[in-house]
């Protein structure tokens, strides 16, 4: 068994070790003037000065949060309302609801979003708002995420049996569904959240073809710094990842200290 264990771990840390090597490579290129040879020349920390005292950086930075806020927040409450209808109500529709929801697995982002342009870039409604039509396009992206990782929770929870319980005891089907259901499956929503804020960090086809120049996030300014300054890139790649952990760790933080909480309660 130990030698077992200890075969684990030292697959793990190469697996660790992998996949961190990019991004220290990534950190060490951003500290230097230049890596031509076997050794890095100049070791400078301009180009973080440079970023964080530049207003278009976090601007584009602001911007990156915020759509991966809404179009998550939005997403959350439309899957979570369609699977307590079908769940409770109409539970044969089950399954085409998780058809529509796992199409936009096969949709690329050139297709999506050359499909909203051509159907709402000459409407005169709210959709034809460039924004609009990008935060709608998050929410298709990120849609099977989201649905997969809350339809997965209510199930490890049984949603039907903790809904009749709740009304045995007076609760309506509503009430026992966002006060007993939702936060049971509260960490399923939140590992699903995570790896949607992943996906639209990452997007560039999106916010290229849909908002242009007008609202850059951080993918849109690397891509800018990359045709410029590599080892600038370098450092704008290093704080993406950082915003990422960031958030993540905030969340993951959130989670346990409420957890804890639920813990002392009992």
């Amino acid at each position: 068994m130990k030698k077992k264990s200890a075969g684990s771990v030292a697959i793990m840390l190469l697996v660790m070790i992998y996949l961190l090597i990019p991004l220290v490579i990534s950190i060490i290129y951003s500290v230097f003037h230049k890596w031509t040879g076997v050794i890095p020349e100049g070791f400078t920390l301009h180009n973080y000065v440079d970023l964080f005292t530049d207003s278009n950086f976090l601007a584009s930075v602001g911007r990156s949060i915020a759509m991966s806020i809404i179009p998550i927040i939005v997403t959350i409450v439309i899957v979570l309302l369609a699977l307590f209808v079908t769940a409770i109500y109409f539970p044969k529709l089950e399954k085409y609801v998780q058809i529509i929801c796992m199409i936009p697995y096969t949709i690329q982002g050139v297709i999506l979003s050359v499909s909203i342009l051509s159907l709402y870039v000459g409407s005169s409604s709210i959709l034809s708002n460039r924004l609009v039509m990008l935060m709608g396009a998050y929410c298709i992206v990120i849609l099977p995420y989201i649905y997969q990782g809350i339809r997965n929770g209510m199930r490890a929870v049984n949603m039907p049996t903790l809904i009749e319980a709740a009304e045995m005891l007076g609760a309506s089907k509503i009430y026992a569904f966002f006060r007993v259901v939702v936060p049971n499956i509260l960490s399923a929503i939140i590992v699903s959240s995570l790896l949607a804020v992943g996906i639209i960090f990452g997007d560039y086809v999106l916010i290229r073809n849909l908002a242009g120049t007008s609202a850059p996030n951080m993918q849109i300014f690397l891509y800018q710094t990359m045709k410029s300054d590599s080892t600038k890139a370098s450092a704008v790649f290093v704080v993406i990842m950082f915003v990422t952990f960031v958030i993540t760790a905030i969340v993951l933080f959130m989670k346990s200290r409420e957890a804890k909480g639920k813990t002392h309660r009992k």
